[in-house]
C-alpha cells in the first residue's frame, strides 16, 4: 500500500517499453490515490497507538500466566472440596462485597475463582477475583477482573490503554476512529497496488524511495486482509458505529440470545434467600453445578447466583477458544431443576459470526497462534506508518515533507461511478459516523480552500494584466 505518491523517477520502469493501455478503472487511481495520502497522514497517528497497544494486549495473555502463576495455579491434589466450601473460605478471608460469579477450577491445576463486587476500592465495572485451592480450600490471593475472559490487572490495563487511552468514553473515539479508517487505508492501498504495473512493484535491486515504496506495498499487500477483518470487528463493539451494528443485528433478528433467568413453578421465591452477599441460595452450589453438569456443560463454566428472590441461577459456560463453549443453562434455586437451556449451536449466524470476530479479534480463539498473528498484524502495521511518513519525506528530497497530491482528482471519475460511490459513502457514513463525518469535514475544507486558490489564482491573472 502505498500513502504518498510516486513521483515521476520513481514510477519509471528500470527499461523502456510501450506504455500500457489505460484500465476502464484507471481514473479511479488518482483519486484513490488522494483519499489514501490524506488519510494515511491524518489517521497514521491513532493507528499507530492503536498497533502498539494491540501488539502488548496480544503478548498479555502469556505473560499474565507467568506474572500471576501463584494465584491461577495450585499444586494438584488427591480430591477436589465441595465448591460451597470452596465458596465460604473465600467469604470468610473477604466477608466484603457480595458474590457476584463463580467459576470452579477449569483443570485439574487450576484455582476456583470466587468474584466479588462492590468492594470498596474495587473500580464498579470490575470484581475482586479470590483465587481458592480447590484441595486445600486455601487462598491463594486476590486480584482486580475485568471482562468475560477474566482479564487480571496486567492485561486489564494495557486493554484499557488499547480501547480507551485510560480516558473513558471520550478515550473510546480515538480506536473508533483508528478502526474506523483502517479498512479504507487497507482497501485503497490493494487499489494502488495492483493498479501499478507489475515491473514497479519489485522491490530487489531497487533503492530510495522506490524502494520503500516497493516494501510498503509488499507488506501491506499480505496484511490487508488482517486489516480489514481487525477494523470491522473492532467496529462491533465501537461506541457509535457499534451500536449501530446492534441495532441492526436486533432489526434482522440476529441479536446474541440470553438464557431465561427467572425461576419457575409455584415455589418460585420460596427458600431461595440468603445473606446478603451470600452466593448460596435455596439448593446451593454443588446441586447446581450438578444439575448444569448433567445437561452437558463442560469445564469452564461460571455459575451467577440469583439476582432477587425470582431469579434463577445462570450457568454458563466460558471457553472463547476453539472449539467455543457457550452454552447455558437456568437453575431454579428452590429444586435445582433446570428451567431453560440455550445452545450455542442454536444461535442466530450473525450472532455467532460476532462472537467468533470478536474472539478472533482478541486473540483468544486460536490461543497462542491467534496471539502470535495479531502481534505479527500490529508490528506490520507500525512498519507500514513508518514507511508510509518515509515515503512522504523522499518526495521532499529527503529535506522537507513533499508536496500533497494535488485537487481535482474526482473530475477524472466518469458520473456513472462517482455517483453510486457518493451513495455508498453517505449510507457508510451514517452508520460509521467516525468515518463520515471526517470525511464530510475534509471534502468541505478542501472544497473551500480550492475555491479560495482558486480565486486568488484568477485575481493574479487579472493583475498580471
Amino acid at each position: 500500500m502505498s500513502t504518498a505518491p510516486p513521483t515521476t523517477t520513481d514510477e519509471a520502469p528500470p527499461a523502456a517499453g510501450p506504455a500500457p493501455s489505460p484500465g476502464r478503472w484507471a481514473p479511479l487511481r488518482p483519486l484513490v490515490l488522494r483519499l489514501h495520502f490524506y488519510a494515511g497522514v491524518f489517521v497514521a497517528p491513532f493507528l499507530l497507538i492503536a498497533a502498539v497497544t494491540g501488539f502488548l494486549y496480544a503478548g498479555a495473555f502469556q505473560a499474565e500466566k507467568l506474572v500471576y502463576a501463584h494465584e491461577m495455579t495450585v499444586p494438584v491434589g488427591d480430591t477436589e472440596l465441595p465448591l460451597s466450601e470452596q465458596v465460604a473460605a473465600a467469604r470468610k478471608a473477604h466477608p466484603e462485597g457480595t458474590v457476584s460469579a463463580v467459576r470452579p477450577s477449569p483443570e485439574a491445576d487450576a484455582t476456583t475463582r470466587v468474584m466479588l463486587s462492590g468492594v470498596e476500592g474495587v473500580d464498579p465495572g470490575h470484581t475482586l477475583a479470590v483465587f481458592v485451592d480447590p484441595y486445600t480450600g486455601t487462598v491463594r490471593g486476590d486480584l482486580e477482573q475485568y471482562g468475560s475472559t477474566g482479564a487480571l490487572p496486567l492485561r486489564t490495563w494495557i486493554d484499557e490503554f488499547h480501547r480507551d487511552l485510560h480516558l473513558g468514553d471520550t478515550g473510546r473515539l480515538y480506536s473508533e476512529l483508528a478502526a474506523s479508517w483502517l479498512w479504507v487505508i487497507a482497501g485503497g492501498g490493494l487499489v494502488l497496488w495492483f493498479s501499478r504495473r507489475r515491473a514497479l512493484r519489485k522491490v530487489r535491486g531497487t533503492s530510495g524511495r522506490r524502494r520503500t515504496l516497493g516494501l510498503h506495498g509488499s507488506v501491506g499487500v499480505w496484511a490487508a486482509a488482517g486489516f480489514i477483518f481487525l477494523s470491522a470487528t473492532g467496529l462491533t463493539w465501537s461506541t457509535y458505529a457499534g451500536a449501530n451494528i446492534d441495532e441492526l443485528r436486533t432489526s434482522l433478528g440476529q441479536a446474541t440470545p440470553s438464557v431465561t433467568a427467572t425461576a419457575g413453578g409455584d415455589h418460585a421465591g420460596h427458600g431461595a434467600s440468603a445473606s446478603a452477599g451470600d452466593a448460596e441460595h435455596g439448593v446451593g452450589l454443588d446441586k447446581v453445578l450438578a444439575a448444569a453438569r448433567a445437561e452437558g456443560l463442560g469445564d469452564p463454566v461460571e455459575i451467577v447466583p440469583p439476582a432477587d428472590e425470582s431469579s434463577a441461577y445462570v450457568v454458563r459456560q466460558v471457553q472463547r477458544s476453539w472449539p467455543e463453549k457457550q452454552d447455558s443453562v437456568a437453575v431454579d434455586p428452590t429444586t435445582g431443576e433446570v428451567t431453560d437451556v440455550l445452545r450455542f449451536a442454536d444461535y442466530p449466524l450473525l450472532a455467532k459470526l460476532t462472537r467468533w470476530g470478536i474472539d478472533l479479534h482478541t486473540g483468544v480463539l486460536f490461543g497462542l497462534v491467534n496471539q502470535l498473528a495479531l502481534m505479527l498484524l500490529a508490528l506490520s502495521l507500525i512498519l507500514l506508518i513508518v514507511w508510509g511518513y518515509r515515503m512522504w519525506w523522499q518526495r521532499g528530497r529527503g529535506s522537507s515533507f513533499g508536496r500533497p497530491v494535488p485537487r481535482g482528482a474526482w473530475r477524472q471519475v466518469p458520473p456513472h461511478i462517482v455517483l453510486p460511490g457518493v451513495v455508498v459513502v453517505v449510507v457508510l457514513g451514517y452508520f460509521v459516523p467516525l468515518l463520515g463525518i471526517p470525511l464530510a469535514a475534509f471534502v468541505v475544507v478542501d472544497v473551500a480552500l480550492g475555491e479560495v486558490a482558486h480565486r486568488r489564482a484568477r485575481a493574479s491573472g487579472a493583475g498580471a494584466k
